[in-house]
């Protein structure tokens, strides 16, 4: 089973891009709001920064290394947290274009998105009538028919370009069971080591249902497959986010939160912060009897090369 440790890592997903800023005042896409807001969940147990980046103006995904060097440095500047940069970028960039920052800022972590799915995010254009800015609606429709992709080639090229050649490692997103043995394959291939971290990912149309015996039946097969060789961690979509992170908490695995993947902190009621999130959900594992890992301990866990051998 996934290695037992006495302190839970807390990662948070700032902005993401799944979220359009109508949904949200409080979802960050501006370089400041995007660094103070992770600055903030770092100084609330966050030992992990999971972090897409914006186009400052109208608030869209953008895949630019610009746009990121605009807020990593001050991120960088205020706090020891591992900074963790996306490949999986937004629904509508290319693989190429995935790819392009991340090669360049060289970090000590990047998300994986461990198979190809259909990733549909468009009923939530359903709630909205009115819209702050134009690409919000067709960029949600358009995932009705829509595959994000993620092949066995681009994994490997992922692999190796970052990790082989830039020692980054890897948060390893699986949203479904398939998922799971997609990385069981390159584990077997030996291009993916341990101590790897995997991320069970719950409630996303196209990827395996919000539902708790679902969770545990992640869990199960990932101790199959991997052993002791892992570190499982849980993050559950919308409304589920709390409630599978705190199962996750009591199975002994890590924890995912922040608004790329809930814009709330209860019942109706929006989130007025990333930090906010982590503040709860610390505050779960602390009534748990659970330790909060520091961003050090996070990398001895995940055995990561450190801050100072990163490009940026």
């Amino acid at each position: 089973m996934s290695k037992k440790q006495n302190k839970i890592i807390i990662t948070c997903a700032v902005t993401g891009g799944i979220h359009t800023p109508t949904m949200s005042d409080a979802l960050p896409y501006t370089p400041d709001d995007i660094a103070t807001q992770a600055i903030a969940a770092a100084e609330a147990g966050a030992s992990i920064l999971h972090l897409h980046a914006r186009d400052p103006d109208n608030g869209s995904p953008t895949p630019a290394h610009e746009a990121y060097m605009r807020f990593l440095p001050r991120i960088k500047q205020a706090t020891d947290a591992v900074l963790n940069i996306t490949t999986g970028g937004s629904l509508n960039m290319t693989v190429e274009q995935r790819l392009a920052a991340p090669l360049l800022l060289k970090p000590e972590m990047c998300s994986l998105n461990m198979g190809s799915m259909n990733f549909g995010i468009f009923p939530l254009a359903e709630r909205y009538k009115s819209w702050k800015f134009d690409w919000e609606e067709p960029y949600l429709r358009s995932t009705e028919d829509f595959i994000f992709r993620n092949t066995f080639r681009d994994i490997e090229r992922m692999l190796k370009l970052l990790g082989e050649e830039h020692g980054t490692r890897f948060e390893h997103e699986c949203y479904d069971i398939g998922h799971l043995y997609n990385l069981a394959h390159f584990v077997d291939r030996g291009l993916v080591k341990p101590p790897f971290f995997v991320q069970s990912i719950f409630g996303i149309l196209g990827g395996i249902g919000p539902e708790l015996r679902n969770l545990a039946f992640m869990k199960e097969t990932a101790d199959r497959l991997f052993g002791d060789d892992y570190q499982w961690s849980v993050l559950g979509a919308g409304r589920f986010q709390m409630p599978f992170a705190t199962q996750s908490l009591l199975l002994g695995g890590n924890v995912r939160v922040g608004l790329e993947d809930s814009l709330y902190i209860g019942r109706g009621e929006l989130a007025s912060s990333n930090a906010q999130q982590v503040a709860k959900i610390r505050n779960i594992a602390e009534e748990l009897g659970l330790g909060i890992a520091t961003p050090a301990e996070a990398r001895e866990m995940l055995a990561l090369k450190g801050g100072d051998r990163t490009g940026f």
